[in-house]
């Protein structure tokens, strides 16, 4: 379990040191081109949650994060969970859910600043992308185990 809240605590890390970098270094609306027709760094303030909806919820978006993190938390005392897979989702899930909950509870408003340029897509940053990536992680699991309990149901 070690393992896993090492890996929490270093997205959050990675989350946070990246948003004070650009942050610091870009105004409000600023950015940089990293690869041009691909990728630019935009700062920007979102106060809502994905793709900028529900704009001002902050304090929903407070304690949604504190319920279902809590839930997290009784979950994994309670489930004794064995899968590398499933507890490395959930580490990005929550690693994740936790950078986004900082600046939502410290500013009132989350930094983003990864912009793809090729497609008309928001600007996020990487507590969004570990959220996604463990979301991903977590279907695949959740996949993988639903076939291993049929083909052990089918093998009875």
């Amino acid at each position: 379990m070690v393992l896993y809240i090492a890996i929490f605590l270093l997205i959050i890390a990675l989350d946070q040191i990246s948003k004070y970098l650009i942050a610091s270094a870009f105004s409000l609306g600023e950015g940089i081109c990293v690869i041009e027709g691909l990728l630019d760094f935009t700062y920007v303030q979102n106060r809502g949650a994905a793709f900028g909806l529900l704009q001002g919820a902050r304090v929903f978006f407070i304690i949604l994060t504190v319920v279902v993190f809590v839930a997290l938390i009784i979950y994994l005392y309670k489930a004794h969970l064995t899968s590398s897979l499933e507890k490395t989702a959930l580490a990005f899930i929550a690693g994740g859910a936790i950078g986004n909950f900082i600046d939502r509870l410290v500013l009132g408003y989350v930094r983003d600043f990864i912009e793809v340029t090729f497609i008309d897509f928001p600007v996020f940053n990487i507590a969004d992308c570990f959220v996604c990536i463990g979301a991903g992680l977590y279907i695949l699991y959740t996949f993988l185990d639903m076939k291993r309990k049929n083909k052990d149901d089918n093998s009875l």
